[in-house]
């Protein structure tokens, strides 16, 4: 029993004496698992019943780095001819079939822009007995200037648009809703 008495003693003057350690350091240093066994073997041989108390060490768990899992860029923030070439053509032209119509040619190059001759980057898209179209992106760049002129089949267009100027975010939805909505405007895929 003296020997309890002893090491909470001990525990209260190691306490007083660290005050700028935190608890969890207290702990540790006062009463080690050298001094929990030797209170159990010494209670044991006097018959005493004293519970055992496992104490982990913190310094020798080793640490996970934490990995957050790395996010897909979003198609938009994909480079312009990746974003234009395996999403936008190919969801433009599904978006036309669905409709009933069928493009007979779609391609982007850099090339004079319609109406205004100045070298852009110009999507140009016929779709067979309907119309013709060109998207036109001033820059290598989704969010840059953008125009669209319409014509119909085996014609010159006449007008260049703006397309898409008031638009802070840029989305593939976004164009080719738009796109669709200029050409159903015209009463080119439909009816108003």
């Amino acid at each position: 029993m003296d020997e309890n008495l002893d090491i909470n003693n001990k525990v209260n003057n190691d306490k007083s004496y660290n005050t700028t350690k935190s608890n969890s350091e207290e702990i540790k240093e006062a009463i080690s698992e050298k001094d929990i066994n030797t209170v159990i073997n010494n209670g044991n041989s006097q018959g005493n019943s004293v519970s055992k108390v496992n104490i982990k060490d913190d310094n020798n768990t080793p640490v996970k780095p934490v990995t957050k899992p790395e996010k897909e860029l979003p198609i938009e923030k994909k480079p312009f001819q990746e974003f234009i070439n395996i999403h936008l053509i190919p969801a433009l032209i599904k978006e036309i079939n669905l409709r009933g119509l069928t493009v007979n040619n779609i391609n982007l190059t850099n090339t004079n822009r319609p109406i205004a001759g100045d070298k852009c980057w110009v999507i140009n898209c016929e779709i067979k007995d309907t119309c013709n179209f060109w998207l036109s992106f001033e820059k290598e760049d989704i969010s840059s200037l953008k125009s669209i002129s319409l014509s119909k089949p085996n014609q010159e267009p006449s007008i260049i648009e703006s397309f898409l100027i008031d638009e802070k975010r840029i989305t593939l939805k976004l164009i080719i809703s738009r796109v669709l909505q200029r050409l159903n405007g015209q009463k080119l895929i439909g009816v108003n």
